[in-house]
């Protein structure tokens, strides 16, 4: 089962390695991390996606908490959760794929952010199913490189970190 959490963090040097290690200690494969500052610089934000069954989330979630540095974690399981990734495409520059390529960036609002003789670079953010469909769009006209954010994902039903 697939499961988002959110982890809101001192924003201390090795924070990341004790949440991540916990992870790996306890048997779980990190599928997408993603980190960053918050409103308060003091905290981080880690957003991390996993799979695992209810009875081993339920474990790893407490587990998590206990970390000193961890100040709120939730299961983000609400419909009112919107999530979004980035992403960056290299297609090989043609006559051919121009014109798809320039539709298909069109339909998935993404930006021609390098334009040059071998290869355009293509910017894209949204639903991580979008980017898969963006993605299978690119792979016929060739992607050279590709490199994805992992998840962020927000609650829109209120801050879920109040009180910190």
């Amino acid at each position: 089962m697939r499961s988002v959490v959110a982890i809101y963090v001192e924003n201390n040097f090795g924070v990341l390695t004790r949440v991540a290690g916990l992870f790996m200690r306890k048997g779980f494969n990190i599928d997408t991390l993603s980190v960053g500052e918050t409103e308060d610089p003091r905290y981080s934000r880690i957003t991390v996606v996993f799979d695992g069954d209810e009875y081993g989330r339920g474990f790893l979630i407490k587990q998590v908490g206990k970390l000193h540095e961890v100040k709120k974690i939730k299961l983000m399981e609400t419909d009112n959760n919107i999530e979004r990734e980035h992403m960056l495409v290299k297609v090989r520059n043609t006559t051919e794929s121009r014109a798809e390529l320039k539709s298909a960036a069109d339909l998935y609002h993404a930006s021609i952010v390098d334009f040059n003789p071998d290869v355009i670079c293509v910017e894209v953010s949204g639903e991580p199913k979008i980017m898969e469909e963006f993605l299978n769009k690119m792979k016929p006209l060739g992607i050279v490189e590709m490199c994805r954010s992992g998840i962020i994902c927000i609650d829109c039903a209120g801050n879920i970190f109040d009180a910190v």
